[in-house]
């Protein structure tokens, strides 16, 4: 298993203060962020089989554009020739979705489902 960083310490080390955690949203840095997210959160079950986040226990059906699933299998093309993690196109949509809906806001939320106002002419 991999040694944790203690970013605290890292920090105190260098003479820095620590303000706010940074996420990369796409390029290079983005596709390594989401192989950090699949490999830290991914096992194989007990049994042996695929890899999956052993908190998954709830199964639903996602519709999707067939270009949204284009791109979830170029990114996990990605994953696989970059970290050598086998992840499906539906794990890695779970994943994502997972942790948008975990970082999004409620005003974000409203943003999303409010209905916008046509002008009145």
């Amino acid at each position: 298993m991999k040694k944790q960083l203690n970013m605290d310490k890292i920090a105190r080390g260098l003479g820095a203060e620590r303000r706010a955690k940074v996420s990369a949203k796409g390029g290079y840095f983005g596709a390594m962020q989401v192989l950090a997210d699949v490999e830290a959160t991914f096992r194989v079950p007990q049994g042996g089989g695929r890899p999956t986040d052993p908190r998954w226990t709830e199964r639903r059906l996602v519709p999707l554009a067939p270009q949204t699933l284009e791109r979830l299998e170029e990114i996990t093309s990605r994953v696989r020739e970059h970290g050598g993690v086998n992840v499906e196109p539906m794990q890695l949509a779970a994943l994502l979705l997972e942790k948008t809906a975990r970082h999004l806001s409620e005003a974000e939320a409203e943003k999303l489902i409010r209905p916008r106002r046509r002008p009145s002419r």
